[in-house]
């Protein structure tokens, strides 16, 4: 594939970057500007994305994502070997402790919860699977970040300061380091009302064979419920579940 045709292609499927929980409908003119493409460009784009499924036209002209979206959604969880794996030990925290388990995971910079099973009295999250959330905020994020290489946490901290100093973190290199430097050493955290002002949650990291982050296994219950649960025992047994499913995945 030439430049040109690979230049076009990625344009193309950026298309799709377009759809957010702000806006789920895009008329084809509005895509057509959004990409700074002519207009005939942008009627075929919206052609051959809607011929593969990936788009779909409603009656007022409006496309939304398509089907062919769901059906990928089945196979990544079928892949995924977090869920293959992960799956029965998470079943086994929920009767345990009553809680909900979530695994979450970083891709590229978007931070996503991919599976959760429900404990007794399921959480009212506004985070599920897909949705995006804050990387700053919430005992998933920090654990995982706390997993990367000092260099990798330095160039995040440049090039995401806002974001940092919105979420009440350390904006000084020295500090931001032994923030995320003493949550791994304890291996795990313990999240209250952080992402959610509700609710709660503690997570521990899940690891690949070479000692990279592969995600985050956590239990979610409200705030006031984790007030009266001893965290040190329940620290120990996410931190368990998690080493048994990086001991598979690995």
């Amino acid at each position: 594939m030439n430049d040109k045709a690979d230049s076009s292609l990625s344009r193309m499927l950026s298309v799709l970057d377009l759809f957010t929980d702000q806006r789920l409908q895009w008329t084809a003119d509005d895509i057509s500007e959004a990409l700074q493409v002519s207009l005939p460009t942008g009627y075929r784009y919206v052609r051959m994305l809607s011929e593969s499924g990936l788009l779909q036209r409603s009656a007022d002209s409006q496309y939304t994502l398509g089907p062919r979206i769901i059906v990928l959604d089945h196979y990544i969880r079928q892949a995924d070997p977090v869920l293959q794996h992960g799956i029965p030990f998470m079943k086994e925290l929920v009767a345990q402790t009553g809680l909900d388990c979530v695994v979450s995971a970083l891709l590229g910079q978007q931070l996503l919860d991919t599976h959760r099973e429900l404990g007794q009295a399921p959480a009212n999250l506004s985070y599920g699977r897909g949705r995006p959330r804050p990387l700053f905020k919430g005992g998933a994020p920090k654990v995982i970040l706390a997993g990367w290489t000092p260099s990798a946490l330095h160039k995040l901290l440049d090039s995401r300061a806002d974001e940092v100093a919105a979420a009440g973190l350390p904006t000084d290199w020295p500090s931001f380091r032994r923030y995320y430097s003493q949550i791994r050493k304890a291996g795990y955290y313990l999240s209250n009302g952080e992402l959610e002002t509700n609710l709660s949650a503690l997570a521990a990291p899940l690891h690949h064979a070479d000692g990279s982050v592969a995600g985050a296994l956590s239990l979610v219950t409200s705030v006031q419920r984790m007030s009266v649960i001893d965290v040190s025992k329940l620290a120990q047994l996410v931190m368990r579940a998690a080493k048994d499913i990086s001991t598979r995945i690995a």
